[in-house]
């Protein structure tokens, strides 16, 4: 039987709205972030607006947070926490090789210097690229999405998938984005972006040629080239860039080496293993 004009606006009154801009963070909590930015600012040190707050002007889709995501310099970590701690703040180095918090009360603001399986440190070219925004009403540097694109595509856990975001920056800015540094962002790991890629053509098959044809080319050039012949790594598993818990059997228990080690990777043994022991908490 066909509905009633009055089911359709009954159904369309019960489907769950997307969070407004405003549903992102309270009063209280805009507040502590907008402290932070200005004594940031006030004592000189760079920082880049990321997650909910840079996602949103990129691709247009609205989220609910329960953070603020900050960049800074990999370098200079050790410099803004001292410099929190002497305006107030409660700070922690939660995980000294990417992750560091600065806390009020309930609420809390992350500070990322590089991603936790080591492979995008925040190095100068963030900076560099950064475009301009307006977050929380004050002027400021955001994340650029192609080290947004970067940094989400090796986020492949069970609990949290960044592909769609991958695919949602892609979709909204693919004429905009800078491919060629994107392609030299992935070096080594270009088969992880390739992947996206892939996927992305799959998601939206009308638009597909949106990718230059000329990084299609060259990243399935490689993966011909590669088609008939192992790397001469050992036995190496790089699964554990993408998922810090599903590829544990291989390191663990059936002898792979983890490809996030130094030298094939940035991190060290107690980096790994602290990193490992986190697994299960709420970031």
């Amino acid at each position: 039987m066909p509905r009633s004009d009055d089911a359709g606006s009954d159904e369309r009154r019960q489907r769950p709205r997307r969070p407004r801009r405003e549903d992102l963070a309270s009063p209280a909590a805009q507040a502590f972030y907008r402290r932070v930015m200005d004594t940031l600012r006030a004592n000189g040190i760079e920082f880049l607006v990321g997650g909910a707050y840079a996602f949103t002007p990129y691709t247009g889709i609205d989220r609910s947070t329960k953070d603020f995501d900050l960049f800074v310099h990999a370098g200079e970590i050790r410099s803004v926490l001292k410099i929190l701690d002497g305006a107030g703040f409660r700070t922690e180095l939660t995980f000294p090789h990417w992750l560091a918090k600065v806390f009020y009360k309930k609420d809390f603001v992350d500070l990322i210097f590089n991603s936790g399986n080591g492979v995008t440190p925040v190095d100068e070219g963030w900076f560099e690229h950064a475009p301009s925004g307006e977050v929380l009403g004050l002027p400021v540097k955001l994340a650029p999405a192609e080290e947004m694109l970067w940094s989400k595509a090796f986020v492949q856990e069970r609990e949290r998938y960044d592909g769609a975001d991958v695919i949602h920056i892609i979709r909204s800015r693919a004429e905009r984005l800078d491919w060629d540094r994107i392609v030299r962002r992935f070096g080594e790991q270009w088969r992880v972006l390739l992947q996206a890629l892939v996927i992305f053509g799959f998601v939206y098959p009308s638009e597909r040629a949106r990718i230059p044809a000329r990084v299609m080319t060259t990243l399935l050039d490689r993966l011909r080239g590669e088609l008939d012949a192992n790397a001469d790594a050992g036995r190496l598993c790089q699964g554990t860039m993408i998922s810090r818990q599903q590829y544990l059997p291989d390191t663990l228990e059936w002898g792979y080496a983890d490809g996030r080690l130094v030298p094939n990777g940035n991190m060290t043994i107690r980096q790994i293993e602290e990193w490992t022991a986190a697994i299960g908490t709420i970031r």
